[in-house]
């Protein structure tokens, strides 16, 4: 049985064949992982939107039907914790897709001129 090298990140997980290369194979495609983070920010985004909407959705209901108001609080308080996790999780995806930009910056010798400093 052949063996497998996986590559652990903090937070994602790619498989061997899913590894980010670059189109001459050598090297890793910082704006592969770019676009990655991109898109997982972008679906962060979209739950928090989702889990918001909901929470104001509860909070409605709580106020039209007072015999299970309780239930529509707790509904509404659960959705609002997964919206801010959400948008938690998008705030993270956003620095990692600027940490790639800049390390793709980085390694194909684009010079950041500072001015002021």
């Amino acid at each position: 049985m052949a063996e497998h090298h996986h590559h652990h990140h903090l937070f994602h997980h790619h498989k061997e064949d899913e590894q980010l290369v670059d189109a001459a194979g050598a090297g890793y495609d910082y704006r592969k992982e770019e676009k990655h983070h991109k898109h997982l920010e972008q679906l962060g985004e979209m739950g928090a939107i989702a889990a918001g909407a909901y929470a104001l959705h509860e909070k409605h209901k709580a106020k039209k039907d007072p015999e299970h108001a309780h239930k529509h609080k707790i509904e509404e308080e659960i959705a609002a914790a997964a919206a801010v996790g959400a948008g938690g999780f998008a705030f993270h995806e956003h620095h990692e897709k600027k940490e790639a930009k800049k390390e793709y910056e980085e390694t194909h010798g684009k010079k950041h001129h500072h001015l002021f400093g």
